[in-house]
């Protein structure tokens, strides 16, 4: 394994910090599940969240933009037992994102009953460590174990705080789709692995060993659509998206917060797994790839104008996002690679803050659907302003991640597919914001169509504090990191373009500049060319 361009964590810190933003949650679960009263589980857990939020900050201020190559690089094997993690431009975002959202779903709760549920607590935290672990992790077994392990808060969840009476069905159908792909996955990691292992060396997982043989591996057809499937059901990505809008309609709100981020953690795969190994493969399929992107945007558009349900209706604008992040990623140029990455955070984000402020409304008038409601901007100025900011920023508008997310997007498919296919994704995604925008005028301006009672904001039964103060912390948090980031994104795209720089050392490519095109080639020599 060549350690050539990696800085280990010891040249940088005091302490394996990728590991210790990991175990905190983690460990701080334990403490939950331990402590004798709810208010005591709930404030560990919301000094476990500031903490790792705390920690994820400090990460992103020793992360060294301009080296190409893996940082706080932790390696531990012995006999039986490799542990890698390590960061770098493709998942840098996703740990600090993952870190927010969990605060912020932590606060949400505070808003509900479920706030003296040490169990909810628990999974909330565990679901954090979970995904932190798996964005970090340098191994493919260790990634897929993380995986594997993400589906117990969720079920926990699901059963315990959603919604509806058809909980355990739900459930039975998560795990149905969830399992077909961690199969497929496992299957597609163990050819790797073997293929890796026929070139003489010992049978390893670690990324780094897996990039370096990639060459000698055979059956990577079979490979790719393993992985890619079963990546695409996490995404997901149409047609494998079934899941998703059962799953949002009768889950929980404060669990979807953080699960919006994790929904990214398949098109990371693909960047992480896919591309840098199997890049020859990836070029030859691109069209079925980018032939299912576009037609999850318009799937996702049309099934969305079809809905009536305000958290179905979020679903399917996700999938006709993937939709867009799927073609980025196949695009094979740094525009391309840049707006996934860019976009996959601030959809994130945003599809986060739309999700937090249909659950406060939820809390409030005990319905979803959107017909129901109308007339709420008077009472609920601060959830109007972080759904439209929100619903905005999923359009591109300037001053949010999403303008120059969707501008890169743009621009690397028209290096490589032409105009048509590019104004094909502006439309999807002006009309999948459109959606959003016509129910935000429902939910807020129109007139309502049935009474509804007076909201006093009195501590609600269970709730450990006062609704507003908590409404207004989650407005302003997603506002301010929406609107600071889509006004500021130099910062972000340099850590992504590391990335990018990265991969471009991995297999023969034409890289000219910042912001020219790098296109992955047939790998005929290991020669790097810049030019």
């Amino acid at each position: 394994m060549n350690t050539a361009n990696i800085i280990f964590w010891s040249e940088v810190t005091t302490f394996p910090l990728l590991t210790t933003l990991t175990i905190v949650p983690l460990a701080t679960v334990i403490a939950v599940l331990l402590s004798p009263s709810s208010v005591i589980a709930l404030r560990l857990g919301l000094a476990s969240a500031v903490a790792t939020a705390l920690l994820s900050v400090y990460m992103v201020s020793i992360f060294d933009s301009g080296h190409k190559g893996i940082q706080l690089f932790e390696h531990v094997e012995n006999i039986n037992f490799t542990y890698s993690v390590g960061l770098d431009g493709a998942n840098i975002l996703f740990v600090l994102l993952t870190a927010i959202l969990s605060f912020l779903a932590l606060v949400y709760l505070l808003t509900t009953r479920r706030s003296r549920d040490k169990i909810q607590v628990a999974c909330i935290l565990g679901y954090e460590g979970i995904l932190i672990g798996a964005f970090v992790a340098m191994n493919a077994m260790q990634f897929w174990f993380w995986c594997l392990l993400e589906l117990i808060p969720i079920v926990l969840i699901t059963i315990r705080a959603g919604s509806g009476q058809k909980r355990r069905w739900v459930v039975g159908l998560l795990l149905q789709h969830w399992g077909s792909g961690l199969l497929m996955t496992f299957m597609g990691f163990m050819l790797l692995a073997f293929g890796v292992m026929g070139s003489g060396d010992t049978l390893t997982f670690e990324w780094l060993a897996l990039i370096e043989n990639k060459n000698v591996l055979e059956y990577s057809t079979l490979i790719f659509f393993l992985l890619f499937f079963g990546f695409a059901i996490r995404m997901p990505l149409f047609p494998f998206h079934g899941w998703l809008p059962v799953l949002a309609e009768h889950g929980s709100v404060a669990s979807a917060t953080i699960f919006i981020v994790g929904l990214k953690l398949g098109i990371y795969a693909v960047i992480r797994f896919i591309l840098p190994i199997l890049p020859d493969v990836a070029q030859q399929w691109s069209w079925f790839v980018l032939m299912l992107g576009l037609i999850g945007i318009f799937y996702g558009v049309v099934l969305a104008l079809m809905q009536i349900n305000i958290r179905r209706l979020l679903a399917f604008s996700v999938i006709g996002h993937t939709g867009m992040l799927i073609i980025g990623v196949f695009d094979f140029n740094l525009y391309g690679l840049e707006s996934s990455i860019l976009l996959s955070t601030g959809f994130g984000l945003a599809a986060a803050g739309i999700a937090l402020s249909i659950g406060m409304i939820y809390k409030r008038t005990h319905t979803a659907y959107i017909p129901r409601l109308g007339g709420m901007f008077e009472t609920s100025a601060a959830l109007a302003f972080l759904f439209v900011i929100s619903a905005l920023s999923t359009m591109g508008m300037p001053g949010t991640p999403g303008f120059d997310g969707v501008h890169l997007l743009i621009d690397g498919t028209i290096k490589n597919h032409g105009w048509i296919l590019s104004i094909a994704i502006l439309i999807g995604n002006v009309l999948t914001a459109a959606l959003l925008l016509r129910a935000f005028q429902q939910i807020f301006i129109a007139t309502p169509k049935r009474l509804q009672p007076p909201y006093t904001y009195s501590a609600l039964p269970g709730s450990a504090g006062p609704s507003p103060g908590n409404e207004r912390v989650i407005a302003v948090v997603v506002c301010s990191l929406l609107v600071g980031i889509g006004f500021y994104t130099t910062p972000w795209l340099q850590m992504i373009d590391q990335n990018v720089s990265a991969i471009s050392k991995l297999h023969p490519v034409k890289y000219n500049n910042k912001h020219a095109e790098l296109m992955i080639v047939p790998n005929h020599n290991k020669d790097n060319k810049h030019e």
